[in-house]
């Protein structure tokens, strides 16, 4: 008879006594003393578990390793222990889980209907929430009591006046690159001149507008699903109905009409800016004054290409804020809840601002404005 740390190895070999404890933290000593009994034991080996001793699923596990994960074999006077043994059999029998064949073209046909889909049930809940703030505009239009200027004012502040600064900086570079390309390269025609309409037709078509719409979707789409996103984690919308409120009116009311109330203005900041940008590359490198230069851009370019830009700005406003709004509501109560739907809010909103964009310059195109 052979004895070795917490197990006793019976002479004839068909039975082994188990005491002591079998537990993590001594898991490889117990792995080498089961290699060493498995060379000596009979392929039939029962083992006997000592009432006082103590095993977790570690020691379990190298036990059943020992008679091939045979749990009849396992003998015990202990209920505990014998629950415990049935269980890690239990666990170690369910087969580890196939990894699915890649099924190549249909796999990817999948992708793109599962993408479709999504798409689809995402542009479902985006009419709907417009839905439901249309609603709420209609039901409070009437009710002076319940605006929320306050609110409406700060988020005025956050949307509007502080991100004038960063609007005017990007429109103002772009203005600039745009006059140096279309100065190159119509310098090749001898119509270098023609640059101050380029930068015009441009900015108050569409770069104004577009620049700025993308800007607020990043700064202010993203910052109100965190926002709306974040109360929603802390359950303070489930607050706010308790008090009676309804969270459309309370938390999208204001930041719907801040965004109608902020675009347009920062619109026609990055419309000024991007000019201005165009103006200082041309007078830098083609010998234009300003005078001219502004002279030209009056003479040029008519008025309604600034009201086609300036028409977009509130469009624009609305699906932005109504995005961003209605990604916070979708929020699960996670932060990296909370960082999924802010980033899903960027991307929609850019994207149909784009999108928007396009059409809108199919259909001013084909009205002949």
């Amino acid at each position: 008879m052979s004895e070795r740390g917490s197990a006793q190895l019976v002479d004839d070999g068909s039975r082994i006594t188990i005491r002591g404890d079998w537990t993590l933290e001594h898991i490889s000593e117990l792995a080498a003393l089961c290699a060493q009994m498995r060379k000596a034991a009979r392929s039939d080996v029962a083992l006997d578990i000592e009432v006082e001793s103590r095993i977790d699923t570690a020691g379990a596990s190298v036990l059943l390793d020992l008679v091939a994960g045979d749990s009849q074999r396992v003998l015990t006077a202990n209920d505990a222990t014998r629950q415990l043994i049935a269980a890690v059999a239990r666990a170690e029998g369910v087969p580890a889980p196939k990894r699915k064949r890649d099924a190549g073209f249909l796999g990817i046909v999948a992708n793109v209907g599962n993408a479709l889909e999504a798409m689809w049930r995402n542009t479902l809940g985006l009419v709907g929430f417009i839905g439901l703030i249309l609603s709420s505009f209609a039901r409070s239009a009437l009710r002076p009591s319940q605006w929320r200027t306050t609110s409406t004012v700060a988020h005025i502040e956050q949307t509007g006046l502080n991100a004038t600064p960063i609007v005017a900086l990007l429109c103002f570079l772009v203005g600039a690159v745009v006059a140096f390309l279309g100065a190159v390269v119509l310098q090749d025609f001898g119509a270098s001149v023609f640059t101050v309409e380029l930068v015009g037709y441009s900015f108050l078509r569409e770069f104004g507008v577009l620049l700025t719409a993308i800007m607020v979707a990043g700064r202010s789409g993203s910052a109100f699903t965190a926002q709306i996103g974040s109360m929603k984690a802390r359950e303070e919308i489930d607050a706010i109905r308790t008090l009676g409120l309804q969270p459309v009116d309370v938390l999208v009311m204001p930041r719907v009409i801040a965004l109608l109330v902020s675009l347009p203005i920062l619109t026609l900041v990055g419309m000024l800016a991007g000019i201005i940008g165009g103006a200082v590359v041309c007078v830098a490198t083609l010998d234009i004054s300003p005078l001219m230069f502004f002279t030209r851009l009056q003479e040029t370019t008519s008025i309604r290409h600034f009201w086609v830009g300036m028409s977009k700005a509130p469009l624009f406003a609305f699906l932005i804020a109504a995005i961003g709004c209605m990604e916070g509501f979708k929020v699960s109560g996670s932060a990296e809840s909370v960082g999924t739907h802010t980033t899903s809010s960027v991307v929609q909103s850019i994207f149909v601002v784009i999108l928007v964009d396009a059409l809108a310059a199919v259909f001013f195109l084909e009205i002949d404005l």
